[in-house]
């Protein structure tokens, strides 16, 4: 049968996802287009420079004073008490977290492939959300995993006694894999991302963040300097992914003062 001119052909089910697939991605790689980027890049430096010094502090100060008293005051490895921090701490494992939002991402594309026009909009949406708490939690993660290869730092116990300074860089091992904290980077910039999206959800994204980081403690899995080094890095990892949506449009404006605020 032929088509008449100016007849549109449908698309397929398939060509419509590739293509809904295809300019996520180039949205995410285009060229920042937004007036007040440098306003926004200005604001993103200077509250990252203090995350760093404040942090930076801390953990040495938690090393120097803090560390070996705190592991010394936790229970034993193993003991059958501890279960339920057991359970609570997968709730902020990388791989889990990670897993999470790109099975919500595949499912987001599949449905939103067939949906139109002010439903496909706001689903859409949504996906760009999840995108971005995706970013924002892999991107941390990963300088996490360069961090913990180059420190080497050994977790509380290794080596028989409670030594905070147990560094044996590039080792690779899980044993010295302590410095920062993964658990407390997904989950401090899971909490960020999730209040920059969501800001009524805040306080109870980082109540979460901060029972995450506590069962990294009570389990002897990190000191607290790790726990410390890990949120700041998770926070800073997810302001620099709000900044990168932001600049283009995606998910967050940017104010004339740089200020980064929700669509």
């Amino acid at each position: 049968m032929s088509v008449s001119p100016g007849a549109s052909v449908p698309q397929s089910y398939f060509s419509l996802l590739f293509a809904l697939i295809r300019r996520s991605a180039v949205k995410l790689v285009r060229p920042a287009s937004d007036v007040g980027r440098a306003e926004a890049a200005k604001r993103l430096r200077q509250h990252t420079l203090w995350l760093i010094a404040i942090g930076a502090v801390a953990v040495v100060a938690l090393m120097s004073a803090f560390d070996a008293t705190e592991i010394g005051l936790m229970p034993r490895r193993g003991t059958p008490g501890l279960w339920p921090f057991r359970i609570l701490t997968d709730f902020g494992r990388d791989a889990y977290v990670l897993g999470l939002l790109a099975a919500a991402l595949v499912v987001i594309a599949l449905v939103g492939a067939g949906l139109k026009g002010k439903s496909r909009a706001r689903w859409l949406s949504f996906g760009t959300d999840v995108e971005y708490l995706f970013l924002a939690v892999l991107f941390p993660v990963l300088m996490a995993e360069i961090i913990k290869w180059t420190a080497g730092r050994g977790r509380p116990f290794v080596g028989g006694k409670a030594d905070p300074f147990n560094f044996v860089p590039f080792t690779g091992t899980e044993a010295y894999f302590s410095f920062p904290s993964a658990h407390a980077v997904t989950s401090f910039a899971l909490a960020f991302g999730a209040g920059a999206i969501w800001p009524r959800a805040r306080g109870a994204m980082f109540a979460y963040a901060g029972l995450i980081a506590a069962t990294r403690l009570v389990l002897l899995a990190h000191h607290p300097s790790d726990v410390v080094a890990g949120a700041v890095l998770g926070v800073i990892g997810a302001m620099a992914v709000r900044y990168w949506f932001a600049v283009r449009h995606l998910g967050f404006a940017v104010h004339a003062n740089g200020e980064i605020v929700p669509l």
